[in-house]
């Protein structure tokens, strides 16, 4: 009977204590509530600058360099065995020709897509701005190079765009999506190739489009790492008009900021470049491709650059050597036979030399990224 009486006893002190206690910590977490609030705010930068500082910490480890540190010789030279200019040259030459019907096959695809999609220039245009040059280049261009003076005018009018027709936004979203798509598919093909797979073109078409955003996004950080120059030549236009640039100091400091700028977009567009064809990795992310080629390029830097600038003197050459002569031939046979003045030989073979130079471009530096990775030397 005691212990019944005790136990109903406690029994009905737990009953009647029991709302007590939890009303006692409601309150005492209503009290306590705003200071955690405030400590788990104050909790995200901190999170944010240790996140900050570990990244840094972890670039330092991997590119021993600081800003306005000298760093030793011993300490940043990287091996890179490449082969000579021509030589490599001729070695993307032959990778490409020994599929010459494969990426033939490419060309026509995106040639034909572009065609329908974007439209080619106008051949009357052409036809104007040709009667235009004949007309007033007689006082600028004489003797026996007045013809191939004459072309290389059209010919750099077509480059720089002033002769083609002005694109809708819907036909200059169209053009920057076959471009990216026609790069994807190359380095698509050219990674099957020299994994010793037969590919077709079907299915580079159909498979390379994947990382197709990403390389939109490292695209768009190229074109922000150009405004530099793009800076320089906006002032250089300026400077023109208003005559600033005829000498003096004005003209002296101008141009060494020029040099600046262009260096800096230069130092940046290297490891961007590669940055393209890591990011076609699969799983790979934009940030993640920029870092992995910002490591691959420190300590080399300066010969990838020169790489790049060949790649584009080659380019620039091929389309003197190909389309300056196929503009001197279509002048003199429309001259002949006016009946043909309709055929748009130039827009068409602009538009075939366009897609086959973003294919050269993609093939050069695909294998330069792959010689680049053969060399694991450690970062410097």
């Amino acid at each position: 009977m005691l212990v019944f009486a005790i136990t109903k006893v406690n029994f009905k002190y737990t009953i009647m204590t029991e709302p007590k206690k939890t009303a006692k910590l409601q309150k005492r977490s209503k009290k306590t509530s705003k200071p955690v609030a405030k400590k788990s705010w104050l909790k995200k930068p901190i999170a944010f600058f240790a996140l900050c500082k570990g990244r840094i910490r972890e670039l330092l480890s991997r590119r021993p360099h600081k800003s306005f540190h000298r760093t030793w010789r011993r300490d940043y030279v990287r091996s890179l065995k490449l082969p000579g200019y021509w030589a490599f040259t001729g070695y993307v030459r032959k990778i490409v020709w020994a599929k010459k019907k494969l990426f033939l096959g490419v060309v026509l695809v995106y040639a034909l897509l572009t065609a329908a999609l974007v439209g080619i220039a106008s051949q009357d245009t052409y036809t104007n701005l040709s009667d235009t040059l004949r007309t007033t280049g007689q006082n600028v261009l004489q003797g026996e190079w007045n013809g191939v003076g004459e072309a290389g005018l059209l010919l750099a009018t077509n480059i720089t765009g002033a002769y083609n027709n002005t694109l809708s936004e819907v036909q200059q979203i169209y053009a920057i999506i076959l471009g990216l798509f026609l790069w994807l598919t190359t380095v698509w093909l050219l990674r099957a190739i020299l994994a010793g797979r037969k590919p077709k073109l079907r299915d580079g078409v159909y498979n390379a489009g994947a990382p197709v955003l990403p390389t939109f996004l490292v695209a768009l950080v190229a074109i922000v790492q150009l405004l530099p120059v793009a800076f320089a030549a906006i002032a250089f236009g300026a400077g023109v008009e208003s005559g600033i640039l005829s000498g003096g100091i004005e003209s002296m400091l101008f141009w060494t900021a020029a040099l600046l700028l262009t260096v800096l977009s230069l130092y940046w567009i290297t490891s961007t470049v590669i940055a393209l064809v890591i990011v076609t990795l699969p799983g790979m992310y934009p940030m993640q491709a920029l870092r992995t080629a910002g490591d691959l390029v420190i300590g080399r830097r300066i010969r990838i650059l020169y790489r790049i600038l060949w790649l584009l003197l080659l380019t620039a050459l091929a389309w003197v050597v190909v389309v300056l002569p196929i503009i001197v031939f279509d002048t003199w046979l429309k001259a002949i036979l006016p009946a043909i003045s309709w055929l748009p030989l130039i827009p068409v073979t602009l538009l075939i030399m366009s897609t086959a130079s973003i294919i050269w471009a993609a093939s050069y530096v695909y294998l330069l990224y792959r010689k680049v990775v053969d060399d694991d030397a450690a970062p410097a």
